[in-house]
């Protein structure tokens, strides 16, 4: 996606050669005209795909999910948390997953009223890296026997191996702009 990737070159930074800062427009400030066109491309790529929810993980991802939704005719998005409050339903799936730019594991829940075996899932995240994210959301979708659609994923740092696992479970898989590497500051794209 030509847009996403301009934005990136135009305004990430780049922190010691394998983490990319895109807090001005993609997981803290959030780019809602690029969110909208970002939504327009996940529905062109799983047009042909059935689509009754999206999952995704807290933080980043819910706003992309959130816009995203409103392209396949505002299916619900749910979202695993990793930090349940009070008020969560204590009957949730469960999975563990770690943190790659926190450093830190964290265990995902998704309360267990919000997900059934009739369910076609669309999983829609910011990031794929090592992939521990999507396999804790594989994980739980797995639990609750719903089928996965497909996986949208924004930006993708391939040198990070994360899709390996994605595809070795027969996914398809959908990242708007692939990371190969970074070099003196600079993104690599694919």
């Amino acid at each position: 996606m030509q847009l996403l990737k301009d934005k990136i070159r135009r305004d990430a930074k780049i922190v010691e050669n394998r983490i990319i800062k895109v807090d001005n427009f993609l997981n803290h400030q959030l780019d809602i005209t690029l969110f909208n066109e970002i939504g327009k491309e996940f529905k062109r790529r799983f047009a042909n795909k059935e689509v009754t929810k999206i999952v995704t993980l807290e933080t980043s991802g819910i706003a992309i999910a959130s816009i995203t939704a409103q392209y396949f005719n505002n299916v619900p998005v749910v979202f695993a948390k990793k930090h349940a409050g009070l008020n969560m339903n204590q009957d949730v799936y469960e999975a563990k997953v770690y943190s790659y730019t926190k450093d830190q594991e964290y265990t995902i829940k998704i309360s267990k009223s919000f997900l059934c075996p009739s369910d076609k899932v669309l999983i829609i995240d910011d990031f794929l890296a090592s992939g521990s994210a999507l396999m804790g959301l594989y994980s739980l979708l797995s639990q609750s026997g719903a089928e996965i659609s497909g996986v949208g994923i924004v930006i993708e740092k391939t040198f990070q191996e994360g899709r390996k696992l994605i595809e070795e479970k027969g996914l398809q898989l959908e990242s708007l702009a692939i990371i190969e590497s970074f070099k003196d500051g600079q993104v690599v794209f694919r």
